[in-house]
Parts: structure tokens; C-alpha cells; sequence
């Protein structure tokens, strides 16, 4: 038997949908995340993971990642998937939203303690950091 979990989490970004998504829906995004994250991404213990992406909707702006190898999955867990969704509030700003999903096997249930939305939150926070910055340095002609 499986158990079923999911947590979500909402952040404002002062920054337009679309913006913001030119880095969440590209691979652009680890150029800013990872050299800050790079001992965070390594969630679980040191152990190597491999992820894919199983959907990028440019247009709806949404894109899903799932743990295929390694980390969750050795402790476990039999679904590991993060969505990020883009919604425009305005025309200068926008929510980000994070969905972690997960199954994980009964026996093994006190291992979704290690579920953490974190990450996400510091991500987006990144981005926003990121966007306003560079939208100085071009109206500075930077």
C-alpha cells in the first residue's frame, strides 16, 4: 500500500509572469540557483539523482519535474514530482506557485518528513532578486 502527499506553497513576485518564466521554463534557471544551492539541491544525504522533465507548457506557463533515480525514490518513495506555475497578477507582477507530489511506500511513510517546500520559497525569492536587478541594470543602460 501507498500513502499520497502533497504540499504547496504561493509567493508573490514583483516581476511579470512572463519574466519570470523565462528562467523557470528554461534550463536559465540553474545558472542562478544552482551555485547557491548546490549544497541544498544535494537533499538527501549525498546521494546522486536523476530528474526529467515530464511537462513544460510555455503558453499556461507550468512545468513538472520527476525524481526518476536516487535520492527520494531510495527512501521509498515511488513519486517525486515539482511543479512550478506562473500567474500573472498584473502587469508587473505575478504568483509563483510550488506543488511537491508524492506517493511513498506505508512501510516508509516517516521518510516524507524529508518533503521540504523550502527550497522552492528561496528560488522564487531568487528570481525576483535576479529580475529586479537586471531590469535596473537596464534602465541604467547596464
Amino acid at each position: 500500500m501507498k500513502t499520497f502527499g502533497s504540499v504547496t506553497t504561493e509567493m508573490k513576485v514583483h516581476a511579470p509572469a512572463r519574466k519570470a518564466w523565462e528562467l523557470y521554463g528554461t534550463v536559465d534557471l540553474t545558472k542562478i540557483t544552482v551555485p547557491k544551492y548546490l549544497a541544498a539541491v544535494d537533499i538527501v544525504e549525498g546521494v546522486p539523482y536523476y530528474e526529467k522533465f515530464t511537462k513544460v507548457d510555455n503558453k499556461n506557463m507550468v512545468k513538472e519535474t520527476e525524481i526518476t533515480q536516487g535520492a527520494f525514490l531510495d527512501l521509498g518513495f515511488t513519486l517525486y514530482r515539482i511543479r512550478f506555475e506562473n500567474i500573472s497578477t498584473g502587469k508587473h507582477t505575478c504568483i509563483t506557485r510550488t506543488t511537491i507530489e508524492w506517493d511513498i511506500k506505508e512501510e516508509f511513510v516517516a521518510n516524507s518528513s524529508r518533503v521540504s517546500i523550502l527550497p522552492s520559497i528561496n528560488i522564487a525569492k531568487d528570481i525576483e532578486a535576479y529580475l529586479l536587478a537586471n531590469e535596473k541594470k537596464d534602465h541604467n543602460g547596464h
